[in-house]
């Protein structure tokens, strides 16, 4: 029996039941945001595999077009039409809130030099792989951000689902069962102590009815005494 290292008072005692009820509400509350935050986790886990299916094969698709070009092109060429790129990328961050976890969400802009094309080089001398490849590099960048938003967010609940389980653990096979036990003991010790108050209490009347008894005894013997 897990028990405090407290006084065995009624003051006490109110005090272990506020808090094992409130200790029972937090389990309660707890408990719900894990199983939710369990359902959320495995949501964003089925979408960071999708994506990263889509990603892998995306690349895979991007490794093709790049060997292409690079076999139709000789490495200076290839390495002078990608120099300079075309496009510069911003990429804003935002969060948002889901069971208390503060998950990042990923936004991106690009910014070209000059409107209309996406290629950073003339297409006199370059290969049309090449332009197969920065096409699919381009179309590559918004699902490396929502993979990698999602791998974080996938991270971040899980460490939250690990923190809540413990918590949640401590408070039912530790805290709640140390509060009952103790609730338990000083019930137990009060009802001792109220039994040995009732106990001296009747002890005391017998030896006042006991002395009564007596004092009314010698006082009548004392009256036919003196007749």
């Amino acid at each position: 029996m897990a028990v405090m290292n407290i006084n065995p008072t009624r003051m006490q005692l109110k005090k272990l039941k506020r808090r094992l009820a409130t200790a029972t509400r937090g389990h309660k509350l707890l408990k719900d945001k894990n199983d939710e935050l369990m359902k959320q986790f495995l949501n964003v886990v089925r979408e960071n595999m999708r994506l990263r299916a889509e990603v892998e094969e995306k690349v895979s698709a991007l490794h093709d077009h790049f060997t292409l070009a690079a076999a139709a092109m000789s490495p200076e060429f290839l390495s002078q039409a990608l120099l300079l790129p075309k496009q510069t990328v911003s990429i804003d961050l935002e969060e948002k809130n889901i069971m208390s976890v503060r998950i990042p969400e990923y936004h991106f802009q690009t910014h070209d030099e000059n409107e209309g094309t996406l290629l950073p080089y003339g297409t006199v001398n370059t290969a049309g792989e090449l332009d197969d490849a920065v096409q699919a590099a381009s179309d590559l960048l918004p699902d490396l951000l929502a993979l990698a938003q999602a791998e974080k967010a996938a991270s971040m609940m899980a460490a939250e689902i690990e923190r809540t389980r413990r918590r949640v653990n401590a408070l039912e096979h530790v805290l709640i069962p140390q509060y009952r036990d103790t609730i338990r003991y000083i019930t137990m010790k009060l009802d001792e102590n109220e039994r040995g108050n009732i106990t001296r209490l009747m002890k005391v009347k017998d030896m006042m009815l006991a002395e009564a008894m007596e004092s009314k005894r010698q006082s009548m013997h004392a009256g036919s005494t003196s007749k």
